[in-house]
């Protein structure tokens, strides 16, 4: 309730309301934005599996004593996925170089195809199945040679031989 005799206004009710909106024309960013890093360990040699069994702990414990605000482990059917969300890409960074991590990385279950490390969540658009090869470029591609159509030979306008004058009847061919 107010006071007696005084008038307020509509304006004067949203005028506290409005000082704590920002001017539209202010530019307005998100100091800290978290990052999300996936790590994809593909069956090879022996299970991805049993590669997770042996480095799970040291990349846990190097994730959360190096800024990691969220992390977890997915399994499927052709490997494992170890997905860290860090506040900036610089403890990533500081991350990815530990002793601990470049070990765990360098022993992974197939070193030439197996391992995937990238921005984001791992399996890409939602499905979490390894990223299929490309097809070769067109330009490495060999024509194959056109169909050949195959000889049509038409036997009913002509007679066998005449076995005598082919030389094959006994007689002299002469």
């Amino acid at each position: 309730m107010l006071p007696a005799g005084t008038v307020r206004t509509i304006a004067d009710h949203f005028a506290g309301l409005l000082a704590a909106v920002p001017d539209p024309g202010e530019r307005r960013t998100i100091s800290t934005m978290a990052e999300w890093w996936s790590i994809e360990v593909l069956h090879g040699e022996f299970s991805a599996f049993r590669w997770q069994e042996q480095h799970d702990s040291a990349l846990i414990e190097a994730a959360l004593t190096n800024g990691a605000v969220d992390g977890s482990w997915h399994a499927d059917h052709w490997g494992v996925v170890f997905e860290i969300c860090f506040e900036n890409e610089e403890r990533w960074e500081r991350f990815r170089s530990l002793p601990a991590v470049r070990a765990a990385l360098d022993g992974v279950p197939d070193p030439v195809n197996g391992l995937l490390v990238y921005r984001g969540r791992g399996g890409g658009a939602g499905a979490r199945k390894p990223r299929q090869p490309k097809p070769a470029p067109s330009a490495s591609a060999v024509s194959l040679p056109e169909p050949q159509v195959a000889p049509h030979l038409d036997l009913t306008g002509i007679s066998p031989l005449d076995p005598v004058r082919a030389g094959t009847a006994g007689g002299s061919g002469s």
